[in-house]
């Protein structure tokens, strides 16, 4: 297939690239490489030493021999976007091309207003561009699972049945997204729903959990194809954070009382679950919500699972609580979430275990020297 990975240079993006492409996928990657000017803004950046994008498909091209085509460009730029879709011809359009930090989003008004602008003008000329130019194109969207919320019930893939004064009807699953940046998720899951029953595009938005780990098969074929691994308190997860901390000799810093429990998922699984996506495409007309997970914890079930296997290679790592900048439920609540599509289309789970744990302390012990203690509990306050 022509698949277009938009955001292609980032952390999500980039493995998923060569994933796709070492199938024998021909692949473009469209990028404005804002994600790198930010890490200039924030004076952060990877622990790993990232190569720029033109030496990173470079390097992919003399270790496999197979060709990454790069549109340099911002998707809000609907002239770019619309010479891209007439030069590749798509057949799916994978799109990360988002600011993804939900700390980041709610820095001040205008990092909101940057977050919704980007994330929801660029997927509404995706959309578009869909229609007018490429309408049998597959949108595979990135989601997250942030969008739901914390809700007492179950969540189920996408969609809720609601029985009401003796009448019943299905609707998208209500949404209580927690930062300016899940809004953006949220608007987008209700513009591509009405693009699919007005226009009769197809599209997958996969709710994805909470992305570990920085290796795949791919990345690890050259140094020079590294992933990126952020660990700042604004584009940094818990589990990153905890991870870059022990690295250090830093006290693994929980906010609030750590009940927080979120889905999880291994990037191994998260470009598996791309290739799954684009090779079972969406019928026409319909939008198919799944949720991209395997796993779910809580704050302090990962601060004691890092703990553990730090102390095991020789790194203690105590654990602090800090008052928590965000708002939102710190007890241990209900989470329980379906997340059965995937794995029916074969997707086959990598859980989360000491190995892969190791593998990334040593990988931050390695390059501790470009971790900067002060920039990892930076998360602005959402009150």
């Amino acid at each position: 297939m022509r698949i277009i990975v938009a955001g292609g240079d980032g952390f999500c993006g980039w493995p998923t690239a060569l994933y796709l492409s070492r199938l024998g996928h021909e692949v473009a990657i469209v990028d404005s490489l804002v994600r790198r000017e930010i890490d200039n803004e924030l004076h952060a950046g990877s622990v790993t030493p990232i190569r720029t994008l033109d030496e990173r498909v470079r390097a992919w091209r003399e270790v496999t021999g197979r060709q990454i085509a790069v549109f340099r460009g911002d998707l809000t730029h609907y002239d770019f976007l619309e010479q891209v879709f007439r030069t590749f011809q798509p057949e799916a359009f994978v799109h990360f091309a988002e600011q993804r930090s939900a700390p980041y989003s709610m820095i001040d008004r205008a990092h909101s207003v940057y977050t919704q602008r980007n994330n929801v003008e660029g997927t509404l000329n995706v959309l578009w561009a869909i229609k007018d130019l490429a309408p049998d194109c597959h949108l595979v969207k990135l989601g997250t699972m942030g969008e739901y919320g914390t809700p007492n019930i179950d969540i189920e893939e996408g969609y809720l049945t609601v029985e009401h004064n003796g009448r019943s009807d299905t609707f998208l699953y209500p949404k209580t997204p927690g930062s300016f940046y899940h809004l953006s998720k949220v608007h987008d899951t209700n513009n591509i729903y009405f693009a699919c029953r007005m226009w009769g595009i197809r599209a997958t938005d996969l709710n994805q959990g909470v992305v570990y780990n920085v290796h795949t098969a791919e990345t690890q074929l050259d140094p020079r194809l590294v992933n990126r691994f952020d660990y700042d308190g604004i584009y940094g997860t818990a589990l990153d954070r905890f991870v870059a901390q022990a690295a250090i000799g830093h006290p693994l810093t929980v906010y609030g009382r750590g009940g927080q429990t979120r889905a999880y998922i291994n990037i191994v699984d998260t470009v598996r679950c791309i290739q799954l996506a684009c090779e079972h495409p969406a019928e026409p007309g319909k939008l198919r919500v799944m949720n991209q997970f395997t796993q779910w914890f809580s704050v302090n079930e990962l601060s004691r699972i890092v703990s553990r296997v730090a102390g095991e290679m020789g790194v203690p790592a105590s654990v602090e609580h800090l008052p928590n900048p965000r708002i939102e439920r710190e007890d241990d609540h209900y989470f329980h979430a379906v997340n059965t599509k995937l794995i029916d289309l074969g997707l086959e789970p990598h859980l989360l275990d000491d190995d892969t744990l190791r593998r990334l302390l040593e990988t931050a012990r390695e390059n501790r020297d470009r971790i900067n203690p002060a920039l990892i509990c930076t998360s602005p306050t959402w009150k």
